[in-house]
């Protein structure tokens, strides 16, 4: 391929990427329906034409926010996994990481859980909703891989463990989305700390 073949697709490239980082910006800071396309066109720089040339719809934009959403979640893990040197530094990583989440320089202060926050505002059935399920059950699948090498000989405490950390994890965002402050999810990982044991 040439290098005049492949110029067009580099400019659509970073019209999405302009547009992916603005939504996400307007949505976690306005909300879901207090976003318009307009607004998300503005701050991206771009024609709204530029917008339904890489998403289908709005609808098609919130999904591509939520995925990108987790994933930047999973960076935030996979860096605090890096230097987790034992199982139970692998639980409280996970902890951790949504503290980073909490404390990345938000425009309107910390809200929560974007997923969630999100989810919220979704009916029933709505694709998001689905991504949204499934970032919190691969939170959960994590907890209980990390639990389950602290309690090899019994799998179902394990489970079980690993299931009132993810309830006591998702208590302590949506308390902390009310404060504006990561010092919930800081005081569930004590929690959490101590339910796992001493290393």
């Amino acid at each position: 391929m040439t290098e005049k073949q492949m110029t067009p697709g580099k400019p659509r490239r970073r019209a999405r990427d302009a547009l992916l980082e603005a939504a996400s910006r307007r949505f976690y800071a306005d909300g879901l329906a207090g976003t318009g396309i307009d607004a998300i066109t503005a701050e991206a720089g771009v024609a709204k034409k530029s917008l339904y040339n890489n998403f289908a719809s709005k609808a098609d934009l919130v999904t591509a926010y939520l995925n990108a959403r987790h994933e930047e979640w999973m960076g935030l893990y996979r860096m605090r996994l890096d230097r987790a040197f034992s199982a139970r530094e692998r639980v409280l990583a996970v902890f951790d990481a949504y503290a980073d989440h909490a404390d990345l320089a938000y425009e309107k202060g910390f809200r929560g859980c974007g997923l969630l926050n999100a989810a919220a505002e979704l009916p029933a059935g709505d694709p998001g909703r689905t991504v949204v399920r499934r970032h919190k059950e691969e939170v959960e699948a994590l907890l209980s891989e990390h639990v389950s090498e602290l309690l090899p000989r019994f799998p179902g405490q394990a489970a079980s463990t690993a299931r009132h950390l993810a309830f006591l994890l998702e208590g302590a965002m949506a308390r902390s989305g009310l404060e504006g402050n990561d010092r919930c999810i800081k005081e569930a990982r004590r929690i959490a700390a101590a339910l796992i044991g001493t290393p």
